[in-house]
Formats: structure tokens, sequence, C-alpha cells
């Protein structure tokens, strides 16, 4: 035992009680950003991404409050705010432009969750066509018989599906082969350092890309954010 542990969980304690609340305190927002095609370099879309401006203590990463979210049982409430606050800003942008959502992996493995999107689609009147559910191969991880069933139902639907963070797991190939996605987001640790004639990344980038043709899949390359 250290002191510093209990500081610690203390201090989580705290944050995670003021992200309970943040939703109603409209400290929540979403961000969005562009999807370039690499030929024409027109937006094909925009990537919906939250963020939390806290009252005290400024901005804070989703690298630290999403994670938060997720173990607090929170992430259900606020991934359902951004879909639905992203497909109503989506219904004002030309017809042929998409707007890609993060799906967590305790989003989709919730029974309900495909019965949540077709509402929001409806009531705001966006094309299924036009939402892009981004989604780890941490849905994957504790993958039952309902795994399947939710790909299909959520293919039935129209939307897309993108496996996001490509490259970075332990059997992407595999989930490639079992699930229907439609596009492949390079992870952004391949990207960096990609124009550097002393590294890989380049090598890797067209293998995938690639791969990602051969089985008629989009490609996007992911964005380095700043926070």
């Amino acid at each position: 035992y250290e002191p510093s542990m209990h500081s610690e969980a203390a201090e989580r304690q705290l944050l995670e009680n003021d992200l309970r609340q943040a939703i109603e305190r409209n400290e929540l927002s979403v961000h969005y950003q562009p999807i370039v095609r690499a030929a024409g370099e027109e937006i094909s879309g925009f990537e919906a991404l939250v963020r939390w401006q806290h009252p005290t203590r400024g901005a804070i990463s989703p690298a630290k409050f999403i994670p938060l979210a997720e173990e607090a049982g929170l992430i259900g409430k606020i991934g359902e705010w951004v879909l639905r606050t992203a497909l109503e800003e989506a219904a004002l942008w030309p017809d042929q432009v998409r707007v890609a959502v993060n799906l967590s992996p305790l989003q989709f493995n919730d029974p309900a969750i495909v019965g949540v999107i077709q509402t929001h689609l409806v009531e705001t009147g966006v094309r299924a066509e036009r939402l892009e559910l981004e989604i780890t191969e941490g849905v994957f991880l504790a993958e039952g018989d309902s795994t399947d069933e939710t790909f299909a139902k959520l293919k039935a639907l129209g939307v897309r599906l993108a496996l996001d963070d490509f490259g970075t797991g332990y059997s992407s190939l595999g989930y490639l082969k079992k699930a229907p996605f439609d596009k492949t987001e390079i992870d952004q640790s391949f990207v960096r350092g990609a124009a550097s004639k002393t590294s890989r990344n380049s090598a890797i980038i067209r293998a995938i890309v690639t791969l990602a043709e051969s089985l008629q899949m989009d490609t996007c390359a992911e964005g380095v954010e700043t926070h």
C-alpha cells in the first residue's frame, strides 16, 4: 500500500462523479474531423469526436474519460448522446456526405443497440447509408452467439461498418474474414512517419490498402488528432 493509491482512487471517484453530470451541464460537445478522399481531395464525410470541457479542470482528453465512462457504465448514455447529436448535425449536410460515429464494444453488445440506432435514424431523417459505425476489435474479445447476429442486423439496417485502429490488434485478418466491414481505418501509429525513407510504415500501409481493395473495402488513414 502507498498513500498515492488512496489519492488516485479519490481523484478517480471525483472525476467519475463529474462525468455523470457532464451531459446535463452541457460540458460535452461533438467535434467533426473531416474525411477527405485522396484522389480528388474532396470531403466525403466527417467523424464525430466527443470532447469534454470541464468547468475547473479544462479540456479532458478522451483517452482519459472514455475508459472511465466504460468502466463506470456511462458509455451507453454518452455514446447514444453522441450518435443523436451527430445525426442531427448530419441532417443539415448535403445528402452525399457521411457521418462516422464510434461504437464501443459495450454499446455493440447491448441487445437494444440496433433499435436505438434505427430510432435515431428515423427521427432525424438521415439515410442509413450515410451513417458509418466505427468498431474496434474489442467487440470480438467477448464474442458470443449474438455478435454475428448484431452484425447481420446492422447490415440489414443499411449502415456502413468500419474496423477502427486496423493493424494494432492480434488477429485483425480473422475479423476481416468473418465480419461484414465496409472499410478499414489504418491506425495513426502507421500514419506517423510514413513519409520517412527509413520507416517501414509506408510499406505496411500499401499492403493494407491492397488487402482492402481485394476485399472490396474502402480504406481510411486515421489522422493524428490534437486534444
